[in-house]
């Protein structure tokens, strides 16, 4: 019988799976917070336009805020691994750097995949379909976070159905609370 070798991976190889990992998990936040957020408002007002500013907005900020997040992590687990590294080996700080992911890769990768993520649901519940705007939202996020699902469970070697079920929960979840807040307090302001 043959044991499973562990699987060892190249300084290029961690480097693509960094990247990887925060496009994936950008376009996920981007498609539920953003989500979230337009089903919010629209359960507050029927104004495509206030929808569409605030979906813009999401998408802005959300975008900035994942990149200098995923910047700041990144480059502190960097900064540990090379301390550690140094401590261990004493090898000269200048290649060490060279040998770990990169902040900024992460960082532009979080970025464009929030915006990229966060365009779906403001399409969705601002497009001609004004009767069925929430359902077109719902429907759009549901199958896109099952796809992000799919792809993060096959880049970490996972079974899929977890991954596209936990992914598909969080966003329904997310979607009813912001639109029943919308419905309340949107009542309560008018």
């Amino acid at each position: 019988m043959e044991t499973a070798q562990p699987h060892i991976i190249t300084i290029e190889q961690a480097k693509k799976l960094n990247w990887l990992r925060a496009a994936v998990l950008g376009a996920n936040d981007g498609i539920v917070s953003t989500a979230g957020l337009v089903m919010g408002v629209a359960g507050a007002t029927t104004d495509n336009g206030a929808i569409l500013v605030a979906g813009i907005a999401a998408l802005v900020s959300g975008s900035i805020s994942m990149a200098g997040g995923e910047y700041a992590s990144v480059s502190a687990q960097r900064d540990s691994e090379i301390a550690s590294r140094l401590k261990q080996e004493g090898a000269p700080r200048k290649f060490a750097k060279h040998e770990h992911v990169s902040p900024m890769s992460a960082a532009v990768a979080s970025f464009f995949s929030f915006a990229l993520g966060s365009v779906l649901p403001i399409v969705a519940i601002t497009g001609p379909w004004v009767d069925f705007r929430e359902v077109a939202t719902i429907i759009s996020v549901v199958i896109s976070l099952a796809v992000t699902g799919y792809v993060a469970a096959i880049i970490g070697g996972a079974k899929p159905l977890r991954p596209v079920l936990r992914n598909v929960a969080v966003s329904l979840v997310t979607m009813a609370a912001a639109y029943g807040v919308g419905m309340l307090l949107g009542v309560a302001v008018a």
